[in-house]
């Protein structure tokens, strides 16, 4: 195992010098080959055998990644290698491709800054190479691509050379259609994959060869020469004179940046704070002799080590033994126990690391995946990661045996710690706690990993959907009336215009319970389609809802806001329909009288009557319960498509699109997430196994007329709430 010591040592000699340094990912639609690829990579880097590479998946080390042959977890490896007459330190980050780890690919981005974009030559652009290259150009990491299994186009495919190149023309072009409408203006042009300089290679991850145009021109290798190889089967002979880790890696050192050069433009994108301050300054120009300031991407459970924080380090050098402080954790601080670099499986420990590395670090107790940490105690934190979907499946989870709770709920807020795209709902009364995921295999991956890497035997119930509440129209003013009738409330609501909602979800408008800057979010509701003097008036915004504070001068509301909001966070977590969550509800307070003495306007009078009158106005306003959607994408041979398509509609799915392509039909459908389950097993054998299909989340739609009152009677009664949401009491004051 001479060579890889011998690259250890190299790394931690290159690892001082930023120049030589490049922070990567690889990101794909899922089975494109990313995992296969990097392998490859990090054998060819002399990290591990070349004869197991692309069949060991040293990256999916986890047993539940290698059963189930897909990527759970963002690994990170670091490797060296030969570029010109330098050698070059490349970290790398293998993520994952399936639509229910899309929070792991969000929280990667934030750590590299650039990634080879992995497209399957017979599948093409797929819908998630479409979120994931959006996820790299949000966060300004600069892509490049490298074409998979071209080795398939002849074998499977049988197609010639010329056809070849026309698939590969059209994969370069739509992907360069893709950086043109997600990338910044000022990186759009710069940023586009070329043939001709290098930036786009093709190749067989599984069969460790690839080429691009400036190694043809360097070997003399031509396009007819590959075309030969692969028809004749020589696949092995092509990987010695074409090896894939020499191609792809002089591509990653030649195009893509070194830490130094993508924090001058990645910095002011991602941290809000000061860029004339210490930190700022240090930051933008990777300073290792500045303050530390680093984000955490990932915590890592290490069953001797415990929690191993592992994150990009922007400024400053980390020492072993140093003291650091983690946002929102007020003046504690952690100490560094220690100190390594990630090598597949293996933590190569260290002394101390400079800016620009991802380093590894054990001592960050309370550090979470988007955590700040800094040698400065108010650091302005990181810009909070953006996922672009949320839990939509939920599962109840109880311990078998009582002795184990306390155990089971230790790992819960674990794995939540180390996955923030999990929500944990721990009710301590009940020894009930909920669970809620991406989907049903996020959830199957989670619970197995509590079973079987930390030992303790769980029930878990049916999944469960998460719904939402909305209402139909404009209602109210509605009046709700104090316990004691001192107090009085006028509450107008109506739904939420579109824009403003789809800003809230995708991150553009923050959540927040009190309003810093009036102005600039005055701005960005106008924008986003809010009338002006609405716009003003904003109070609080919680999930895709909004309170609105419209009276003129009563007397004593400065006093109780607090108690409206209280009350508006009630009905926002608890509907009036099924008691589930609010989404995209304008709440108004349009007037209120109040009693002169305080003490007869305390929470117990106020609550209850602004939360009855929000539920009142809702009734009015035809309350609506939404319901989680999918986009389902289908790749099935054509002579298919009536099984796919009548397993589609039996499960209330909409066909949006389909396209012919050969022998192939893509068929883009939507479904609601409620009629999926079970869809894995059920389109397997409507099809032979024939399939390929995948999932994305689509937001939320009305729940059909006819199937809302047997869907919100099903909800309350899991609950345990009356079977019927109509309470009297709200149609008394009507």
């Amino acid at each position: 195992m001479g060579r890889k010591e011998d690259n250890i040592k190299k790394a931690m000699r290159i690892m001082h010098d930023i120049k030589r340094i490049r922070n990567i990912g690889t990101v794909a639609h899922i089975d494109h080959g990313k995992t296969t690829l990097s392998d490859n990579l990090i054998a060819g880097a002399g990290m591990m055998s070349e004869e197991l590479a692309g069949k060991q998946l040293v990256l999916d080390f986890d047993e539940q990644e290698q059963a189930r042959g897909i990527t759970i977890n963002t690994a990170a490896a670091s490797m060296v290698h030969e570029y010109g007459s330098g050698e070059y330190l490349i970290n790398l980050l293998d993520t994952p491709g399936h639509v229910d780890f899309g929070g792991d690919v969000t929280r990667a981005m934030r750590a590299v800054d650039g990634v080879i974009l992995v497209v399957c030559a017979v599948e093409g652009v797929m819908p998630q190479t479409e979120t994931v290259l959006r996820q790299a150009l949000r966060e300004r990491v600069k892509p490049v691509l490298f074409i998979n299994k071209v080795d398939r186009l002849i074998n499977e495919l049988k197609l010639d050379g010329q056809q070849m190149q026309q698939r590969f023309a059209k994969i370069i072009t739509e992907v360069n259609k893709l950086i043109r409408r997600y990338g910044e203006p000022e990186f759009k042009d710069k940023w586009m994959v070329r043939v001709e300089d290098g930036s786009v290679a093709f190749g067989s991850a599984y069969h460790n060869w690839a080429i691009s145009v400036p190694f043809m021109k360097k070997t003399g290798i031509t396009f007819k020469d590959i075309y030969d190889y692969l028809s004749n089967e020589k696949q092995k002979e092509l990987a010695k004179k074409a090896p894939l880790h020499r191609i792809v890696l002089d591509m990653v050192v030649k195009h893509l940046p070194n830490p130094k050069e993508a924090q001058s433009y990645r910095i002011p994108k991602i941290w809000k704070g000061d860029l004339n301050s210490a930190i700022g300054k240090a930051m933008l120009t990777c300073d290792p002799n500045g303050p530390v300031g680093m984000m955490i991407t990932k915590i890592v459970m290490d069953p001797h080590a415990g929690e191993v924080a592992v994150g990009r380090l922007f400024s400053g050098t980390l020492r072993k033994g140093e003291e650091l402080y983690i946002s929102g954790m007020g003046n504690r601080k952690y100490r560094i126990q220690q100190l390594s670099m990630m090598v597949g499986p293996d933590r190569i420990p260290v002394d101390e690391l400079d800016a620009g590395n991802i380093p590894a670090i054990i001592g960050l107790k309370d550090a979470i995946a988007g955590s700040t940490v800094s040698s400065i105690s108010e650091i302005e934190p990181f810009e909070p990661m953006k996922h672009y979907s949320e839990p939509v499946v939920t599962i109840a989870i109880e311990a078998k045996h009582t002795k184990d709770l306390p155990r089971l709920i230790e790992v819960l807020r674990t794995i939540s710690k180390a996955d923030p795209s999990l929500k944990v709902e721990i009710n301590q009364e009940t020894g009930e706690h909920l669970l809620s995921g991406m989907g049903e295999l996020h959830l199957e991956v989670t619970v197995y990993r509590i079973t079987h890497e930390y030992k303790v035997e769980v029930i878990t119930s049916q999944p469960i959907v998460v719904y939402r509440e909305t209402v139909d129209h404009k209602a109210g003013p509605f009046e709700g009336k104090s316990p004691n009738k001192h107090n009085k409330f006028y509450i107008e609501v109506e739904p939420l215009e579109d824009g403003v909602v789809r800003s809230i979800v995708e991150g553009d408008i923050p959540e927040m319970d009190r309003i810093k800057d009036r102005k600039a979010l005055a701005k960005k509701l106008e924008e986003a389609g809010m009338s002006r003097d609405e716009a003003k008036r904003v109070v609080s915004i919680r999930g895709p809802n909004i309170l609105l504070d419209m009276t003129w001068g009563v007397q004593y509301l400065n006093e109780t806001m607090e108690l409206v909001k209280q009350a508006f966070f009630e009905v926002c977590n608890r509907g009036p329909l099924a008691e589930e969550k609010l989404y995209g509800v304008k709440v108004k307070l349009v007037d209120a009288k109040l009693h002169e003495d305080s003490i007869h306007r305390g929470p117990a009078q106020v609550i209850p009557a602004v939360r009855n009158a929000i539920y009142g106005a809702m009734c009015q306003g035809n309350r609506i319960l939404l319901e989680p959607i999918q986009k389902v994408y289908v790749n099935i041979p054509t002579e298919l498509v009536g099984a796919v398509t009548r397993e589609l509609q039996q499960r209330r799915g909409v066909i949006i699109n389909m396209e012919q392509e050969e022998y192939q039909t893509i068929i883009h459908a939507k479904a609601p997430v409620a009629e999926m389950f079970g869809f894995a097993s059920a389109i397997r054998s409507a099809t032979g196994g024939r399939v390929l299909w995948s999932t994305e989340n689509a937001g939320y739609e009305r729940v059909p007329r006819e199937l809302q009152p047997q869907v919100v009677r099903q909800i309350r009664e899991r609950k345990g709430l009356k079977p019927e949401p109509y309470d009297e009491s709200y149609y008394a004051s009507i």
